[in-house]
């Protein structure tokens, strides 16, 4: 199956990154390197790094960025961008990129896992090499840690209900396919419910691959290290696509930005804590009318973008 994936907010991003042709850029989430091929065409004398979990992602960016002599690919998590960046000998960069979404390859992918439309088996792992699946989680989980991430990171208002049908039906056989976890989803809503708004398996699907592959932890332990690599008017530019992500980022822009933890009727800051730049995007930007028709899924969509300034 070909790797798909259409780039959100490509000329957003663009610009947003603020692109020095002779400057250093990172794309921590590589995907079929959409967003990173256009970086390269604003390049000259400058250098591109993608990082991808994602063995199919690797093989299709690679074949993507051909055509560009200054690429470097590393297999790893955006997590270990200071491990790679030091084992590059990289010590500032002018840009760092992440799209948090999950490509269209990998939902459209049935071996994979990830989309409740199509029946498979339970994966949704990011990183292939990564010993957890989604059969795991449902299986070994106990009803309360099953609740816990279906409310946490699914914000289900029948996280409960699910996670009490999950532990009954796997005492009967285990729970092997997306089709039959979305049977007892079903089950576990009340019909009023499954008549209104979106699919019922839509918030388990993504609580559960929240949980597999560790988004929101990756994420809040990533960005002070990704503003603190950037050069002096490098910026970071972040696509969310759903209301934890973007508190995450919100709240960690904003005290990159004013770090001061004074009292507020202290007259002057005695804290020492030094704003690290400014935020750019005082509302998250997000996708056009024109984009929307489309790209659906660019609907939830927002970029936040944060500008370093260093002391002089």
């Amino acid at each position: 199956m070909e790797f798909k994936h259409i780039s959100i907010m490509l000329d957003q991003v663009i610009e947003g990154l603020n692109i020095q042709p002779n400057g250093i850029y990172v794309d921590g989430t590589l995907g079929g390197a959409g967003h990173s091929s256009e970086i390269c065409k604003h390049l000259d004398g400058g250098r591109l790094i993608g990082i991808d979990q994602d063995r199919d992602a690797i093989a299709a960016a690679k074949k993507r960025l051909e055509p560009f002599p200054f690429v470097t690919i590393v297999k790893s998590n955006y997590v270990n961008m200071d491990t790679i960046l030091n084992d590059l000998d990289v010590p500032e960069v002018n840009g760092i990129l992440l799209d948090l979404g999950v490509s269209s390859y990998q939902f459209d992918n049935g071996e994979r896992g990830f989309s409740y439309r199509v029946d498979a088996p339970l994966d949704m792992r990011m990183d292939q090499d990564n010993p957890m699946t989604a059969k795991d989680v449902v299986n070994t989980y106990t009803e309360q840690d099953l609740y816990r991430i279906i409310r946490d990171y699914g914000e289900d208002p029948f996280a409960n209900r699910i996670a009490r049908r999950i532990v009954q039906e796997r005492e009967k056989k285990a729970i092997e396919t997306t089709f039959e976890l979305n049977e007892i989803i079903k089950e576990a809503i009340p019909a009023a419910a499954r008549r209104k708004g979106g699919h019922p398996s839509k918030k388990t699907y993504q609580a559960l691959r929240i949980e597999i592959n560790h988004e929101l932890s990756v994420l809040e332990n990533s960005i002070d290290g990704m503003i603190d690599r950037l050069a002096d008017g490098g910026r970071l530019c972040i696509i969310t696509f759903h209301s934890l992500e973007d508190r995450i980022v919100k709240a960690a822009f904003r005290k990159a930005e004013n770090p001061c933890i004074c009292p507020p009727e202290f007259p002057v800051c005695v804290c020492g804590n030094k704003s690290k730049g400014k935020v750019i995007t005082r509302k998250p930007i997000e996708a056009s009318p024109e984009e929307l028709e489309y790209n659906p899924r660019s609907s939830s969509a927002k970029l936040r973008i944060f500008e370093r300034k260093k002391e002089d």
